[in-house]
């Protein structure tokens, strides 16, 4: 029974990345040299926006009391292999027997399923999310200090003013809790995460080389 629930908040996670990436999808299609056509895809994108967060909203309240009433989570434990250099090893090469993956790709309707950053190896991620809170807590590990400016740093802070990093959870639609004083916007399409991603490494001064993405499309097609 526990497995055909976590299937469904799986499902339902999976729904709700397809939506964020297809948000992206309709508005990258959308021709920008035409005024007319601009304004009527500005005018969707905001109404879809608008509801997307009335749906993320209520998805994660859904899942949050399944998961509870059930006693599920709908994301397997991050396994880590730092508990030794032989478990990190060991995962590493797990990892390895799977295709790998750059920041440089576009991961739109695919699943992520684990990452190596800097040598150190994550697995059985389920979200982006959730992808996403891994990474930045290793980031916050190699330098508490860059890391909690974060907020204050533009690299983060659009033209508009909206921001990726904040001290203040009510800044964003779904914060997400780094830390005891850092949140980062979680109602993000897998590209967009993939973007902040990027700039997170270039902050960090962390070559992109040194960062790896597995996928759960490529352990599926195998299986």
């Amino acid at each position: 029974m526990k497995g055909r629930v976590r299937a469904i908040l799986h499902d339902l996670e999976a729904v709700r990345e397809n939506l964020l990436a297809l948000s992206d999808d309709i508005w990258l299609e959308i021709d920008h040299n035409d005024p007319k056509s601009l304004e009527e895809g500005y005018q969707f994108k905001k109404e879809y926006n608008e509801k997307m967060r009335t749906f993320d909203q209520i998805a994660h309240e859904i899942s949050a009391m399944i998961q509870q009433f059930m006693d599920v989570n709908v994301e397997e434990e991050t396994v880590q292999g730092q508990k030794s250099k032989e478990d990190n090893e060991r995962v590493i090469r797990e990892l390895n027997k799977e295709e790998p993956h750059t920041l440089d790709e576009d991961f739109a309707y695919k699943r992520p399923y684990g990452f190596v950053l800097e040598g150190q190896a994550f697995k059985d991620i389920v979200t982006w999310r959730r992808l996403y809170e891994v990474f930045c807590k290793q980031l916050e590990k190699k330098n508490p200090t860059l890391f909690n400016n974060l907020a204050q740093n533009k690299e983060f802070i659009s033209r508009r003013g909206n921001k990726a990093f904040s001290d203040n959870p009510n800044d964003f639609h779904v914060a997400l809790q780094l830390n005891d004083r850092l949140y980062a916007e979680g109602n993000l399409s897998a590209n967009q995460i993939r973007k902040n991603m990027k700039k997170l490494l270039d902050v960090f001064a962390v070559s992109p080389e040194n960062c790896v993405i597995y996928l759960r499309e490529d352990r599926n097609s195998e299986e």
